[in-house]
């Protein structure tokens, strides 16, 4: 595996456990709303485990947005169509600034307690991450791989030995914190 392959492979991963941690934060919050379960310091736990790792991963996304901007910036020139691509892209909806507010909305409605409007804001977050954010992020990747080298991947992605092990120690700890019956999955994925 080549270095760019790595790197890719790092951030795709980050996604699917992102994805992963944010439906299994919000199915924990349902069950446990529904059957008003004794566990409910546990999924406190865990919901707080999932909000750490999501608030890392998407500051990280945010970051490399903006050294993608400012990669594109310095090198092409203002009426140059990659660059005017980029600019629109960044103007959309679903940036990870606003996914972050979605989950601060989501963590605030759940104040340490499984309830239903906290699902319903989980499930909001969800269907943002799964649907804007990651149509917008899927766009960027595809508009990046077109013109990225090998030192814009290092660049952009500041993925390196150190982030690549604090990511799994990060989802490490959520798969330690999960809830009986929970399980860590994409949407829509069914379970085995």
């Amino acid at each position: 595996m080549n270095e760019v392959e790595l790197i890719r492979a790092q951030l795709a991963a980050e996604r699917r456990h992102a994805a992963e941690v944010a439906n299994a934060c919000a199915s924990a919050l349902a069950a446990a709303a529904v059957h008003a379960s004794a566990s409910e310091p546990a999924v406190a736990e865990f919901c707080q485990v999932c909000v750490d790792y999501l608030v890392w991963v998407l500051t990280r996304f945010e970051q490399r947005d903006q050294i993608l901007s400012e990669l594109f910036h310095s090198r092409l020139a203002t009426n140059d169509g990659a660059r005017r691509t980029l600019d629109e892209l960044l103007t959309r909806p679903g940036k990870s600034r606003d996914a972050l507010a979605k989950l601060e909305a989501a963590l605030s409605s759940a104040s340490g307690r499984a309830t239903a409007p906290a699902g319903k804001r989980w499930h909001d977050f969800t269907e943002f991450f799964s649907g804007v954010w990651s149509a917008r992020r899927d766009a960027l990747d595809r508009l990046f791989e077109q013109y990225a080298r090998v030192a814009d991947w290092r660049a952009v992605s500041a993925v390196d030995a150190d982030s690549i092990l604090a990511e799994r120690a990060r989802y490490a700890n959520v798969c330690g914190k999960l809830p009986a019956g929970i399980e860590l999955r994409a949407a829509g994925a069914s379970s085995p």
